[in-house]
């Protein structure tokens, strides 16, 4: 089944190689037919403050049928992205798929509270 994907991401001082491999992640995830908002692509950055970003971000993510992060603890808008996502589907009960895009890079901190158990779990919760 062919779905819309909002894809949380690193945009803002992402690292060419990290924007390289989540280019491929989107690539092949269109390549199968889904139609992805991808915010360096699909989100027009030019604002000085970054509050329209930010709003443009969530109605696109409220809109989607899921939602996929490339979680970067370094990115700011990722955190702040997946906060919005939290809100939205636990506390607004707009149910989302939830997929962790890079697993690879999400390691779980056990018996510590983390924002990666919260994403790992999140995921689980919502698959």
């Amino acid at each position: 089944m062919k779905r819309s994907i909002f894809l949380i991401c690193p945009v803002r001082g992402a690292s060419p190689e990290v924007t390289e491999r989540v280019r491929a992640y989107v690539a092949g995830l269109e390549a199968d037919g889904h139609q992805v908002h991808w915010p360096p692509r699909d989100t027009a950055q030019d604002d000085p403050i970054g509050t329209r970003i930010c709003r443009d971000n969530a109605r696109a993510m409220l809109a989607a049928e899921e939602v996929h992060v490339w979680y970067d603890a370094s990115s700011q808008g990722t955190i702040f992205d997946a906060g919005m996502l939290f809100m939205s589907v636990v506390m607004l009960d707009f149910w989302k798929r939830i997929v962790v895009a890079n697993p690879e890079d999400l390691t779980p901190t056990d018996g510590k509270k983390s924002f990666n158990n919260v994403l790992l779990a999140l995921a689980k919760e919502y698959a």
